[in-house]
């Protein structure tokens, strides 16, 4: 069999699809060289982002997902794909016992045929206040399929654990009243979970945490990488292996619309017995890591794998400590420290972009970082910067004393913070994964109004590339959600108890 040429000039658009046809193995580069083209529009002078006339409010929070805007508790869905955002489905109104709790959009391309030809449907995995989980189509908002959970216990939540195809539902925590106290009655059961596997929906099963089991101070659970997250009132954090957990546990093997003997002979996911618990957790499972931190917040990534923490003391304060997984070494320059006095704290992560790189947000700098280091080598990781980007600021300092126009002399008290709302200041940071963009927030109201723009780098020099700017205020006082999807960008903010969404869409600049 002949080897595939491989030309490296222009390909012709029929060739290519004709080799996605045949299966050959390259026909994939077509999504790619698609975003290679989009990026190149969107960073030409010629082309820029308009906003679409009207803003639309809501006294409800406005979601946006994946070119979806969702309104009215996800009553009514916009699509995003066109030039300007039109109504793509709208639910009859709702009971409020039928209201919707929690919703997720599940969608992914799939490599396999599903036994149902409504499981290769995206669609909206809804969680109600009457314990029913629906799926409904992204598309049309019809009902795909429902599943009744439970009338023992209160689900409120929905959670991703993408890499294993799942996600959870969380029941409401069981609080230990006075009353119950007074007569010696203890609240073992602390919140149950619910865990389902994705195309198809199928159930994995119901587990309790349990104070007898997990301890005493468990204030949440989350599922993350395979792995269960415990956290507890002393600033612990443990994690256990949800894999080990269901193979040694589980009394017994669920199926949605089938009987179990859990339920005597009952349907599972039906009313009024739901599904059961079957997954019976009676002694501790051991413990994967174990880590004490502020805020119960530890981020693991990076390669060879890492955790970012910052330690449960008060001279650890704004600093962000690096370790090695492994055996929890501090990496050389491991100790993260903006320095900077401000309202809002600097913020870390792992970069989305799975490079394991991490970002740091600061009001005046955001550092891009690298951890380099060996898998099996016996001396730490060190952490060095990639690149970094900087706001351009009048570094005039601001005279602590000022004279009145009466001669007198007046010395201020408060120095000026490093995310005053009149200085150029960095607020978020956004990645587009398709076209490979970090879109960066960047606000300013020397003018006397807050106002924001958009600075789009690349995301492997982080080299500056253009910016937009955004027609309505930015007021700092209000809580802002920003969203870089390709050809669209999406502001929401919320002002006082009414929300705003604001728009853009990449056109041509007008003259």
């Amino acid at each position: 069999m002949m080897a595939l040429y491989q030309r490296k000039g222009t390909v012709n658009a029929t060739e290519l699809l004709s080799r996605r046809s045949r299966g050959i193995r390259d026909a994939g580069t077509i999504i790619r060289l698609n975003m290679k083209v989009l990026r190149a529009l969107l960073l030409q002078d010629s082309r820029d982002f308009i906003k679409v006339k009207q803003s639309k409010t809501s006294k409800s929070t406005i979601m946006y997902e994946n070119g979806k805007i969702y309104f009215e508790n996800y009553q009514k869905c916009y699509s995003c794909v066109h030039s300007e955002p039109q109504v793509l489905y709208k639910l009859s109104k709702r009971s409020k016992l039928e209201k919707f709790e929690d919703a997720l959009l599940c969608q992914s391309p799939l490599d396999k045929t599903l036994p149902s030809p409504s499981d290769h449907k995206p669609s909206l995995i809804a969680l109600t206040a009457n314990n029913w989980l629906y799926r409904l189509s992204a598309e049309t908002g019809e009902e795909l399929q429902r599943v009744y959970l439970s009338s023992n216990h209160k689900f409120r939540y929905l959670g991703w654990d993408v890499p294993q195809e799942m996600f959870y539902v969380k029941s409401v925590q069981n609080k230990e009243t006075s009353l119950a106290r007074q007569a010696g009655i203890t609240q073992n059961t602390v919140m149950h979970l619910a865990i389902f596997q994705v195309f198809p929906l199928e159930i994995v099963g119901i587990l309790e945490i349990n104070k007898k089991v997990f301890g005493n101070g468990v204030t949440d659970v989350v599922l993350s990488q395979g792995v269960l997250v415990v956290s507890y009132s002393n600033k612990s954090v443990k994690l256990y292996s949800l894999e080990h957990i269901v193979q040694s546990n589980m009394t017994e093997k669920l199926t949605l619309g089938k009987s179990s003997s859990l339920l005597e002979g009952k349907t599972v996911g039906e009313v009024p017995f739901g599904i059961p618990v079957n997954i019976q957790i009676t002694d501790c499972p051991q413990v994967l890591f174990e880590a004490s931190c502020t805020n119960n917040s530890i981020q693991i990534g990076g390669y060879p794998w890492h955790y970012i923490y910052t330690p449960p003391h008060k001279n650890d304060r704004g600093t962000h400590h690096i370790c090695s997984v492994k055996d929890s070494t501090l990496a050389i320059n491991g100790i993260q420290n903006m320095n900077c006095c401000s309202l809002e704290s600097d913020g870390i992560f792992f970069h989305p972009d799975d490079s394991g790189r991490i970002i740091h947000v600061g009001p005046t700098i955001i550092n891009v970082l690298k951890i380099l280091g060996e898998l099996n080598s016996g001396l730490p990781s060190k952490i060095v910067k990639d690149f970094f980007m900087v706001t351009h600021r009048n570094n005039t300092p601001t005279s602590q004393v000022t004279v009145t126009s009466s001669g007198r002399t007046v010395k201020r008290r408060i120095q000026q913070l490093d995310d005053d709302p009149d200085q150029e200041t960095f607020r978020m940071v956004e990645y587009e994964d398709e076209l490979d963009l970090l879109a960066v927030v960047v606000t300013n109201g020397e003018e006397g109004e807050g106002r924001a723009h958009i600075r789009l780098h690349d995301n492997q020099s982080g080299q500056l590339l253009r910016t937009v700017d955004l027609i309505e205020p930015w007021d700092e006082t209000f809580r802002h959600e920003l969203f870089f999807d390709k050809d669209t960008i999406v502001h929401i903010e919320q002002k006082s108890t009414n929300f705003c969404c604001h728009v853009y869409k990449l056109r041509a600049a007008s003259n």
